[in-house]
């Protein structure tokens, strides 16, 4: 009877040693709220991924991600450190927090090229870039207008103002009229124009004329990147290698998840924008090749920092190291998943 006891005893304390590791490596787990800027997409796949497949949790890390879209205020939440990390952009974002001392630094940068695109007709005689200077209306965004279609005009001979009317993200005047271009991204607009329009458009990516800045970074307020070098580092490093798993491994559960989020994205869109993601080399082109995913340099962040002053774009005479880091980036993480 007393080895009975003993027994029961024995496997009592083990079954609470082992509820006991199980609480611990729970609580052990950092946890951290990403924002993204827009709805569930491809372009968010990495992580999605890194959800997914656990890989947030290998680091140590209990990641929620808060979807962006027409009604969120996710750079807010950011500020106001209701969220921990956040999908900026472009670099003119950072930018003009810097000149407007808004406390923000980028830590990665997931695209290595902007996928802002200008949509032509096809057939129209438009080969280059600056063929698109020929055409009387580019459907545009205000932002568009007072952004890249500065640097347009700075970098190439003919555009002019009289060629801007407002893009509502709607397709039909574009469609409409084949003496026009539209804005888009070239991960998404192309398809639904391919599809609603039954045409092949002409696509002109802005990051492959000149326009190189970085995309879809990662943002974080300065004190609290400071305060917590070690959890950003994981952050970066997982999402790093759910964007490698993404693109070229088993991503059917991370679709399942974007599409959860978001259930107007379908199976054809997503593919398209992996497909297309890749054949640009938006997420791997230039020193993220050699790098690895997320890769940021001095050079390229200041080449577009002083196209941007010569677009009068941006103010001359500020110290842009103040609002981006290369510590936690180029360190070629995640590599060696990539098939």
């Amino acid at each position: 009877m007393e080895a009975e006891d003993n027994m029961r005893i024995l496997s009592t304390l083990g079954i609470l040693a082992a509820a006991l590791a199980a609480s611990t490596s729970a609580q052990a787990l950092d946890e951290v709220k990403f924002g993204t800027n827009w709805l569930a997409q491809a372009e968010h796949g990495g992580y999605y991924q890194a959800v997914a497949d656990g890989t947030y949790e290998k680091y140590g890390l209990k990641v929620e991600i808060v979807q962006g879209g027409p009604q969120a205020a996710n750079r807010a939440l950011l500020l106001a450190g209701k969220i921990q990390f956040y999908m900026a952009g472009n670099m003119l974002q950072p930018l003009n927090a810097l000149a407007e001392d808004i406390p923000v630094i980028e830590v990665a940068a997931i695209f290595q090229k902007d996928p802002q695109v200008l949509i032509a007709h096809p057939d129209q005689g438009l080969e280059k870039f600056e063929d698109l200077a020929k055409l009387p209306t580019i459907f545009m965004g205000k932002d568009g207008f007072a952004s890249y279609f500065q640097w347009m005009k700075s970098a190439y001979e003919g555009f002019r103002d009289e060629q801007y009317k407002p893009y509502t993200f709607n397709p039909g005047p574009f469609l409409a009229d084949k003496q026009s271009a539209q804005q888009g991204y070239i991960t998404s607009e192309p398809f639904a124009i391919e599809k609603e329009g039954g045409i092949k458009p002409k696509l002109f990516l802005l990051a492959d004329a000149g326009f190189e800045t970085y995309s879809t970074m990662i943002e974080g307020r300065k004190d609290f990147v400071e305060a917590n070098k070690d959890l950003t580092q994981r952050f970066v490093d997982a999402t790093i290698e759910g964007w490698y798993t993404y693109l070229y491994g088993d991503n059917a559960a991370a679709n399942e998840l974007i599409k959860k989020d978001n259930p107007e994205m379908t199976d054809d869109q997503i593919a398209f924008s992996i497909e297309t993601m890749k054949s640009f080399g938006l997420v791997e082109s230039g020193e993220a090749l050699e790098k690895g995913i997320g890769c940021m340099t001095d050079e390229k962040q200041s080449a577009f920092y002083d196209a941007m002053v010569k677009a009068g774009v941006v103010k001359e005479g500020i110290d842009i190291t103040k609002v981006y880091t290369t510590e936690f980036v180029c360190k070629g993480v995640g590599m060696n998943l990539k098939k």
